[in-house]
């Protein structure tokens, strides 16, 4: 065994052991496939709690544990981000319009893993701007995963998707990051969307850890509203969000949350 795995690194990072890639891979695998069932429940008139229930009874019927119910008082299996709503939006009885777009982001527990996972919808007719932040969001997230392998740092990881996402004139938000996981929800390091090239903690093989780039139309600042969940643009402008559970290994990256029926992106089928 490699006595440097099964260790904490100097920054408080868990290095996990190659065994343990298995149960991320299992609890990535129902978060991604629950995010494809979800998909066809996304139409014009649906609410946004009645996909929530949905996904709770999803989670249920695959003997897992949602990992957000009844986390810091939550209580649904998912959170449900529309048009300018940047992350942690609540579901509820407002009903999908036309063009409405939206993040659905669901939490699994699976033996203990946790399996993280977000991704872009629409209801109806995608519009041009619309369909621009999404696919710039989409890219941004993989030019983050691109930048994942031994040697590189953290800040290469947000130099990567800030440098992509404001090339295009749009802006990546502050306020929120991705963050390390495993058999924990939420864990060191926090995994900046922004950021120079060679800075932060040097990345090793055997970290897991979610990338998750919220990207606006607009400016990047945001608020919370006095749910105390939901965040917004300040400027009201679209966002969009993609999220993907990943792990180093000896030479790049492995995600776990890929979409077993390929339709990561919402106009797969186009």
């Amino acid at each position: 065994m490699d006595e440097r795995k099964g260790r904490l690194t100097k920054d408080g990072i868990r290095i996990y052991q190659d065994a343990d890639h298995a149960g991320m891979h299992a609890a990535g695998k129902l978060a991604a496939t629950i995010l494809d069932d979800i998909a066809q429940h996304v139409f014009v008139g649906q609410t946004t709690g009645e996909i929530d229930r949905i996904i709770t009874q999803m989670v249920e019927d695959a003997g897992a544990r949602s990992a957000t119910i009844g986390y810091k008082g939550y209580q649904h299996a998912s959170c449900i981000s529309m048009n300018h709503v940047v992350c942690h939006g609540i579901p509820g009885d407002k009903k999908l319009k036309d063009g409405d777009i939206l993040n659905i982001d669901v939490t699994v527990i699976v033996d203990g893993w946790f399996g993280d996972t977000s991704r872009m919808y629409v209801a109806g007719k995608l519009s041009r701007k619309s369909e621009r932040l999404i696919q710039v969001t989409h890219d941004a997230l993989f030019k983050g995963i691109e930048a994942v392998k031994p040697g590189n740092t953290f800040g290469d990881i947000g130099y990567a998707i800030q440098t992509y996402v404001e090339a295009h004139r749009m802006s990546v938000v502050r306020d929120f990051c991705g963050h390390g996981l495993g058999r924990v929800f939420h864990a060191p390091p926090n995994v900046l969307h922004y950021g120079r090239a060679g800075t932060g903690p040097v990345l090793e093989e055997g970290m897991f850890f979610t990338i998750e780039p919220m990207v606006n139309l607009g400016r990047p600042e945001t608020k919370v509203l006095a749910d105390d969940w939901t965040a917004v643009t300040r400027d009201k402008s679209l966002s969009a969000q993609f999220e993907h559970s990943v792990g180093i290994t000896a030479n790049g990256v492995e995600i776990f949350t890929l979409s077993p029926a390929g339709t990561f992106h919402p106009t797969y089928g186009e």
